[in-house]
């Protein structure tokens, strides 16, 4: 858990080490600090910031380009600080053209996120299992992939370069865009939104010797939810699953919410929920009770 005092593990390097290993690394999606904090409780090795849940999280609309880099990057920055995980952050489409992608990469840097990806979506973007998108040329995603490379500062920090061309252009754009990205320097590819497992398998079986592979296991959306140990067999170094956390506490409250209206209390629903004891020490209370006791006169 993230500490308030005292320096932190290398998370970048954590991460690169995860990805070499034998099974997909799974990164549940946090949209918040709170969020982060759980997943890391429950024993998970990497937190993904989701984009979708971010701006459902701090606008309460829909994933279609509202939020701003400064936004995203500061939503990350506290999901950074919240917990002693590896973060992978949504960069959208890096807010702009190569210039922009140059401080996007610097932004998330300076956050202490362990890596970022980036898609090749017009401005503004949707959220990759909505319908409407469009993707800019490949040439011009290439270069904000070289730029991105060319920002970084800690080798170590993973630039996933994602491609929407799927339900825009066919399997076939996203695959050749895929190679060209990795041909840019991308660490990882992700082929966003294939709407079959014959398509999922291709895309492991075309692009797996190319670079790692990331598989968006988008709950409710356009791509199938293959078994975990199946998507292992195909190859897919990492696995993201963006929007439990956001279904779930949206569920919990409503059930919640619920119960208060019709009976004037939540007294109700209260043996189903954490008690206030559990949840200040899930937040980090005895920390802070501790170094106020260390540092006082």
């Amino acid at each position: 858990m993230g500490s308030l005092l005292g320096g932190r593990t290398e998370p970048r390097r954590r991460l690169r080490e995860l990805l070499t290993g034998p099974r997909p690394v799974i990164a549940p999606g946090a949209y918040d600090a709170l969020s982060a904090r759980l997943v890391e409780q429950a024993g998970f090795d990497v937190v993904y910031m989701t984009g979708f849940g971010s701006t459902a999280g701090l606008l309460g609309r829909p994933d279609v380009g509202l939020l701003t880099g400064g936004e995203m990057v500061a939503n990350a920055a506290r999901m950074v600080d919240a917990v002693d995980l590896p973060v992978i952050a949504d960069a959208d489409t890096g807010y702009g053209n190569a210039v922009n992608v140059v401080r996007t990469v610097r932004g998330y840097e300076q956050a202490g996120v362990a890596g970022i990806h980036l898609e090749d979506q017009v401005m503004p973007k949707r959220c990759g299992h909505l319908r409407g998108k469009a993707v800019i040329p490949a040439e011009e995603m290439a270069g904000k992939l070289r730029a991105a490379v060319a920002a970084r500062r800690d080798p170590d920090f993973v630039i996933i370069a994602r491609t929407d061309a799927a339900a825009v252009n066919g399997l076939d754009d996203a695959l050749q865009r895929a190679r060209r990205y990795a041909e840019a320097g991308a660490d990882l590819l992700f082929v966003e939104s294939p709407t079959s497992e014959e398509d999922i398998a291709r895309i492991a079986e075309e692009l797996r010797d190319t670079a790692p592979l990331v598989f968006n296991w988008a709950e409710g959306g356009r791509t199938p939810p293959l078994p975990l140990e199946r998507i292992r067999e195909l190859g897919y170094a990492l696995v993201l699953f963006p929007i439990s956390t956001l279904l779930a506490a949206t569920a919990g409250m409503r059930q919640v919410l619920a119960r208060l209206r019709a009976d004037g209390t939540p007294a109700a629903a209260l043996p189903g929920l954490p008690g206030f004891d559990e949840f200040t020490e899930l937040v980090g209370l005895p920390e802070i009770t501790a170094i106020g006791e260390r540092f006082q006169d």
